[in-house]
């Protein structure tokens, strides 16, 4: 079973009046946000927050009298509660309730096929209203200088608007992943599009994060703190990669030349030091020698006692002629660089 939160009220973008020939009431677009709720208090503190007068009202198709105001703000700020709070559906309602409720492929109620997109293909939106579903988008949001804690469910018919209203929300999700709160700005913003010629006029509730800079809003989900109060996020420090160990690199090296390579690529990247730069030309002058710097050992070469088949090394004697020749030495003579210092980025 779906968890939620206790539903406070409604949030509307819309009403209705007398028909002055009679029958059934006119729905009339509001360019401000109506608030209802079966509790006086609550429709009271938001009339308050945002103007208008309370009143005593009878929603369509029940008998049970509640409060609404029609507000005079076109923008209000909330936050949205983890998860996700938003679903859509195109459905068709009547006297005796939900009749159809569809996702554009298939009625929910009975598993068949979508009915309005089987007799008037794609535009079937575009008929009259009452002989097809209306899609049909809620949203839950809290209302955080509202009393008590619940949601007030935004619900609105317009084809328009559900586009529009999804696409913010998907940006919230996105942003926390649905692991957090997220303050919203939402406001009723008029559109115009042209429709076989004519301009179609319609409205539309924008939902988008509250919040000082985008890379915030995108930067993971918000603390309980940050989203009740935005000015509290500050930028998150970005994440350092760990820097390589230039010392075992260093000691994993076969010449000194690959030692000095090191240190080139620490200088570059500005993690040079001069204890680094002492540190290896010791290791560079260990390999010079011989020396294993992984174990600190220097390889035994024997003292001509003979191993454990009596064999013995020989010695090898260079003629006379040879005897001015300079030793050969294990590798070159390393050259390292002559600026060698500390962000240097000698070659």
């Amino acid at each position: 079973m779906k968890k939620q939160a206790a539903e406070l009220g409604r949030i509307r973008t819309g009403h209705s009046r007398e028909n002055p020939k009679g029958g059934r009431r006119l729905p009339v677009k509001s360019p401000t946000f109506i608030f209802s709720s079966h509790s006086r208090e609550y429709v009271t503190a938001a009339a308050g927050l945002w103007g208008g007068e309370v009143e005593a009202w009878t929603p369509q198709g029940t008998k049970i009298e509640q409060y609404r105001v029609i507000s005079k703000s076109k923008e209000i700020r909330a936050i949205l509660p983890q998860g996700d709070p938003l679903s859509q559906s195109n459905e068709l309602w009547s006297g005796g309730g939900c009749a159809r409720r569809c996702d554009g492929v298939t009625e929910s109620l009975t598993r068949q096929p979508c009915v309005c997109l089987a007799e008037h293909g794609e535009d079937w939106h575009e008929q009259p209203a009452g002989s097809v579903c209306k899609v049909t988008s809620r949203v839950n949001v809290m209302l955080p200088d509202l009393p008590d804690l619940g949601v007030w469910r935004l619900e609105t018919h317009s084809w328009y608007a559900a586009d529009v209203l999804a696409g913010g929300i998907d940006t919230v999700l996105a942003a926390t992943e649905g692991k957090s709160l997220m303050p919203v700005r939402m406001w009723i913003e008029p559109r115009e599009v042209m429709r076989k010629g004519k301009p179609k006029h319609f409205l539309v509730v924008m939902v988008v994060p509250s919040i000082p800079k985008l890379r915030q809003a995108l930067s993971g989900p918000l603390s309980m703190a940050a989203a009740l109060d935005p000015a509290l996020i500050v930028d998150r420090p970005a994440i350092e990669a760990p820097r390589p160990d230039y010392y075992a690199e260093a000691r994993m090296c076969r010449t000194p030349d690959a030692v000095i390579a090191v240190w080139r690529r620490a200088d570059q990247a500005g993690h040079g030091s001069p204890k680094m730069l002492a540190d290896l030309k010791k290791i560079a002058a260990d390999i010079e020698k011989g020396i294993d710097t992984t174990t600190g050992e220097t390889p035994d070469h024997g003292d001509g006692d003979p191993d454990d088949e009596g064999i013995v090394d020989g010695e090898i004697v260079h003629d006379d002629d040879d005897q001015d020749d300079e030793p050969p030495t294990a590798h070159p003579a390393a050259h390292w660089p002559e600026a060698a210092k500390p962000g240097g980025g000698a070659r």
